[in-house]
């Protein structure tokens, strides 16, 4: 049965893949994206990459396809139907698609065989640093500046959707209607935060020794957030609130600092000493979650706006 699974596995994310390209509803598209970013989930648990199935699913289908929604709702709003791209201009994305699609493919197939790793030496030296999952330990020790600079890029990012706010609305609340709130979506949002709060909770804690970590913890948090505040169950917070940027800043600040801190006290910029790199990575990945999640959440929320009878 296994092989049959695959087979079907890998049919439905053709059709699905070919589904997005061709039609011309873009609410369809979308979600027929997040149902591809699932099914791409299950394929990269069968390659026995669980890691990068929980990202995919939470990141790849999940958040995106939450940002792809808010954008899609935004633009319906301009009442819009103009075509900007002919056909040309589709025929010519369409080559360049083919193109690095087929470029990758002999990329890959051109590897030579065994392909080059450097997951031995990466395995040998797992036990200085106290972990169990070689994922978190590749990202927080080996490749520590970028993961550094990936949650940098996420902030500069929405403080560039904040930017699109007026002057005289920055500081406000978001951009995020919560009016005609379906039962349903009422229902969910009393009944899913708290498990999925425990779920997110468990998946940062097991991240250091089994699959999870900082990415698919914040985004599983983040969606319970905007759940409640799409339900109005919680308003959404003002962008201009201290706490809240505090908790936007303070896993990467926390991150830096440390990295500085292994100056004096290892041998150098984001090293740790070996017997304290745990509880340390353990300390970046608790501050980075809430800033992923607090993020995350604001990215779907949108810029500030403020209501007429707001105080400036």
């Amino acid at each position: 049965m296994t092989p049959l699974l695959d087979i079907a596995l890998l049919a439905w994310l053709l059709v699905l893949a070919a589904h997005i390209t061709m039609t011309r509803d873009d609410r369809n598209a979308i979600v027929a994206f997040i149902a591809f970013g699932l099914l791409l989930g299950i394929g990269w648990v069968r390659l026995s990459a669980v890691d990068v199935a929980l990202t995919e699913v939470a990141i790849g289908g999940g958040g995106t396809g939450l940002v792809l929604l808010g954008a899609e709702a935004h633009l319906r709003k301009c009442e819009t139907s103009a075509n900007l791209v002919g056909a040309a201009g589709k025929i010519g994305v369409a080559l360049i698609c083919a193109a690095v699609a087929a470029g990758l493919a002999f990329a890959v197939l051109s590897l030579p065989s065994p392909a080059p790793t450097l997951a031995p030496a990466a395995a040998s030296s797992l036990d200085a640093t106290g972990l169990g999952n070689p994922v978190t330990a590749v990202l927080l020790a080996y490749r520590a500046l970028d993961t550094l600079l990936e949650k940098v890029v996420l902030l500069l990012t929405l403080i560039g959707i904040w930017s699109l706010a007026s002057e005289r609305n920055w500081g406000g609340i978001p951009n995020l209607l919560t009016v005609s709130v379906p039962a349903p979506l009422s229902y969910l949002a009393r009944m899913l935060p708290p498990f999925g709060v425990v779920v997110g909770i468990y998946m940062f804690w097991v991240g250091a020794d089994a699959p999870g970590g900082t990415f698919q913890a914040g985004t599983v948090l983040a969606a319970m957030w905007l759940l409640a505040m799409l339900a109005g169950l919680l308003p959404a917070p003002e962008t201009g609130n201290l706490m809240l940027r505090l908790i936007l800043v303070g896993g990467p600040a926390l991150f830096l600092a440390i990295g500085f801190l292994g100056f004096a006290i290892a041998s150098g910029f984001l090293a740790y000493p070996d017997d304290l790199a745990k509880p340390l990575i353990i300390a970046i990945e608790a501050a980075l979650t809430l800033s992923v999640a607090a993020t995350l959440a604001l990215l779907v929320a949108g810029y500030a706006w403020k209501p007429p009878h707001h105080d400036r």
